[in-house]
């Protein structure tokens, strides 16, 4: 590879990893939040949160690298045009053929390791995520109640906390809200035992020297209820495997399989790796900036063209799930309109300019 092109791969280069490590935080920060969100409402153990943010970026990389790519490539020759570089090779005689050359070879890796991580690493982490998770709210289930937080479980949204606990694990002045029906209930105790049945799914608390009021929200009845001892039950749902979701799916068990879904989901995970070398090779002339044009002038038209595809690939999924577009067309036809589009954006202007130039 000559010096001109080694430069230029250096610049496209940097220019990728700078745009795809600011769009993995973008998502990793919106994720974060997720995860955070699903812990405190679930009780994760800490050790998972990490393992699951980790896993949650080997899944947001596949969406990132293609557009990361795109600008990439938009960004480092928007700045040879600008500064005149280009010109200046051009002049010297360099052709497009050697302005493409490492950036061909880029993207033929990149597409590669885009293929690795759609076809294998992306469904591993997935089905490693739903795993993690199940274990984690099955954990929480089993979680003994703290004194000085509030706990929230079970399907009619019983709220219990503690002030306190003694040496024996009694709890000390609790409060319990729970409801039924339109009548909620609000009792205070002295205190309380919490007893977790073996399957982690029936959790019984019994309740001494209290008081429950009971009443329909927004009305002025009620009725108060002094207790030497309750007992409140709280069944949680269980934790049903049910089908593995299409996305956890390994792709030998996608290729092999007749659902529509599953055979969505194989056209996605190949249209990802197509759509990143695809993106690349119309970066190449989309870079080209007239003379006096801003470095960053293209760079809005290199994401509305990144937005078309992505949507568009993901509305052809949805059909080949509904049977709207025949699976054995994949998303083939999608690469191919927006590589068409792409030419005749492109290619008006220059079509103009010999017309005018003819006249």
């Amino acid at each position: 590879m000559r010096r001109l092109e080694r430069y230029i791969l250096r610049e496209v280069v940097l220019a990728w990893l700078a745009v795809t490590s600011v769009l993995l935080v973008i998502l990793l920060t919106n994720q974060v939040a997720a995860v955070l969100e699903r812990a405190a409402d679930n009780q994760y153990p800490r050790s998972a949160v990490l393992t699951l943010i980790g896993l949650s970026s080997v899944q947001n990389l596949p969406i990132v690298v293609p557009v990361g790519l795109l600008l990439g490539v938009v960004l480092a020759l928007g700045r040879l045009y600008h500064e005149s570089e280009m010109t200046a090779a051009q002049a010297c005689g360099v052709g497009l053929g050697r302005v493409y050359r490492p950036i061909t070879a880029l993207a033929v890796v990149v597409t590669a390791l885009l293929a690795w991580l759609t076809l294998d690493l992306a469904p591993r982490a997935a089905a490693h995520t739903y795993q993690l998770r199940s274990e984690a709210l099955r954990s929480g289930q089993f979680a003994p109640l703290a004194p000085g937080q509030f706990r929230s479980f079970g399907a009619d949204g019983v709220v219990i906390y503690a002030q306190d606990a003694a040496a024996d694990g009694t709890l000390e002045r609790v409060f319990i809200k729970r409801a039924r029906g339109d009548v909620l209930e609000v009792a205070l105790a002295q205190r309380a035992r919490h007893e977790i049945s073996s399957d982690g799914l029936l959790h019984t608390i019994t309740l001494y020297d209290g008081v429950r009021y009971e009443g329909v929200p927004g009305s002025s009845r009620f009725r108060l209820v002094r207790f030497a001892e309750q007992v409140v039950p709280v069944r949680l749902p269980g934790l049903a495997a049910g089908r593995q979701r299409v996305e956890a799916m390994p792709t030998a068990t996608l290729a092999a399989s007749s659902d529509l879904a599953e055979r969505a989901e194989l056209h996605w995970r190949i249209a990802l790796p197509v759509m990143a070398i695809a993106l690349t090779l119309l970066a190449v002339p989309l870079s080209r900036l007239r003379p006096r044009q801003g470095r960053y002038s293209r760079v809005w038209l290199a994401v509305l063209i990144y937005f078309l595809y992505s949507n568009l690939a993901s509305a052809g999924r949805v059909w080949i799930e509904r049977g709207v577009v025949p699976e054995r067309f994949g998303l083939w036809w999608v690469h191919v309109v927006l590589i068409g589009l792409g030419v005749i954006v492109m290619g008006a202007p220059l079509v103009a300019a010999r017309l005018r130039y003819r006249g």
